[in-house]
């Protein structure tokens, strides 16, 4: 009798998706794994197919995909295609340790109601308008961002629930009323969500995955300070624009919000004061936010400091040793994020990603390196189309397009940093390009056709916002 969980099927006997599902995955990599090529020698084209299958599995999903990272640990074993000691090695990468305690502190964050507390007293003080109830929610999300490595958890499990709620307020469902102010909300509410984790290194789970390829493929050091600093113009330009861009082209017919600023204060009103909880866990996140900051000068690295705050917060008991045991999410990451940047690490250390860029990128050698940035920049930023996940998408062509990149001529920083932002940038094009986008678009105040064209538009304005006086930015600043 065949059971279908929700991830994955589980059969005696397979089921007609099941088995497609696992052929999506199996057939390419056995091809790869076994059919000679030309460029790569048979280790390299071993450790290629494993990987390009687990990248797979990842999107085909025939397993839940901490199932799928522990199944290719053990083929990359049996197989000898790597050592044991390296299989497991991921576990021992300090980024790794980073993205778990980050996902801790945002339970902290949400198990306290501290993320409440300050979404709505941003709009309740500063909710007066359509327009600044659109910034007021952004201003949430950037707030939280530090410490919430999600844009699914941020976005979807904080920032959403309390716009659907202004919306409520505001007498905004989804059909004839949407336009009302709902569609806007949702639509800014969105928007924000991913250029906040465009912000920081610590607000979305691949950013770190990201700052350990740069260090590999490109010898760059893209520090949590260094990774704000050059993320802050160009982040708050397009937070200060894009809002008010969809207030152009998607104008809300209400303009008196003080009902979303009432029911703001009444939340906070049956909030109380701080209590104790909060009190400490707003102490931690700012003392480990400047021990990150501070990270150059005392030479510990930020996974240090996130278990030095995540200690403080188990022994103040903000949270309990059952609480991070419940945090499913955590552990799960933990699970198939370490081997997922092994696999990421070994092939650029097996000389797979040079080959790889050199073969689809050869072309454009003898271009100017400035054109040869931003024609990679944007394709890069424009084949996320095909994808559904931002980790997926940095595993699968982070490390090639900075390669090539580098190939090209470019700055290894001023790629690396291009490229990083704009891993979380494309996610703004479809509606599930990442993990917050169906929740949003989900909520139906939205039609896909709008969807997409308003995504479309800001995309390009991104490029021109992040590329152009980004990168202005980054040189004054002494980036690059």
């Amino acid at each position: 009798m065949a059971t279908k969980t929700r991830d994955a099927f589980v059969v005696s006997v397979p089921q007609p998706g099941g088995v497609w599902r696992w052929a999506a995955v199996l057939v390419p990599g056995a091809l790869l794994y076994f059919v000679a090529v030309p460029a790569l020698n048979a280790p390299q084209r071993h450790l290629l197919a494993i990987f390009a299958a687990t990248i797979i599995a990842l999107v085909a999903r025939p397993l839940p995909m901490g199932a799928s990272l522990l199944v290719a640990m053990t083929v990359l074993a049996l197989t000898r295609t790597l050592p044991p000691g390296r299989v497991l090695s991921g576990f021992s990468n300090p980024t790794v340790w980073l993205i778990f305690t980050a996902f801790l502190f945002a339970r902290a964050v949400t198990t306290t109601r501290f993320g409440l507390r300050v979404a709505y007293l941003l709009i309740g003080r500063f909710g007066r308008s359509a327009l600044t109830l659109g910034y007021s929610i952004a201003a949430a999300d950037i707030v939280l961002a530090p410490f919430v490595p999600s844009d699914t958890a941020r976005g979807g499990g904080v920032v959403y629930p309390i716009t659907r709620s202004l919306c409520q307020a505001l007498d905004s469902e989804p059909g004839a009323t949407a336009g009302r102010i709902g569609s806007f909300l949702i639509l800014v509410s969105f928007h924000t969500t991913y250029t906040a984790s465009a912000m920081f290194l610590t607000a979305m789970v691949a950013n770190p995955l990201i700052a350990d390829l740069a260090r590999n493929v490109a010898h760059v050091e893209l520090t949590w300070i260094r990774w704000a600093l050059g993320s802050s113009v160009p982040g708050l330009l397009s937070l200060a624009l894009v809002p008010y861009l969809l207030y152009r082209l998607n104008p809300p017919g209400l303009r008196n919000t003080e009902a979303a600023r009432e029911l703001a204060r009444d939340r906070l009103k049956a909030f109380g004061p701080m209590k104790r909880e909060e009190k400490l866990l707003v102490l931690t996140l700012i003392a480990m936010m400047a021990g990150w900051v501070t990270s150059p000068w005392h030479g510990l690295p930020n996974a240090i400091v996130a278990l030095a705050g995540l200690s403080v917060i188990l022994v103040g008991r903000v949270l309990v040793w059952d609480d991070l045991l419940a945090e499913r999410q955590a552990w799960d990451t933990l699970i198939w994020f370490a081997p997922l940047l092994m696999m990421a690490d070994a092939l650029n250390e097996a000389g797979v990603i040079g080959v790889f860029s050199s073969a689809v990128f050869g072309h454009m050698r003898g271009w100017a390196w400035e054109v040869s940035l931003v024609a990679l920049v944007a394709a890069y930023l424009y084949v996320h189309y095909g994808f559904a996940s931002m980790t997926a998408h940095v595993t699968t062509l982070y490390p090639g397009f900075l390669a090539a990149a580098v190939a090209a001529g470019a700055l290894p920083m001023l790629a690396a940093l291009a490229l990083a932002y704009f891993s979380n940038l494309n996610a703004g094009i479809t509606h599930y390009g990442t993990g917050s986008a169906p929740i949003y678009f989900g909520a139906g105040y939205v039609e896909q056709g709008t969807w997409w064209k308003l995504g479309l538009l800001i995309s390009v304005l991104n490029l021109l916002l992040w590329l152009g006086v980004g990168s202005l930015w980054w040189k004054l600043v002494g980036l690059w």
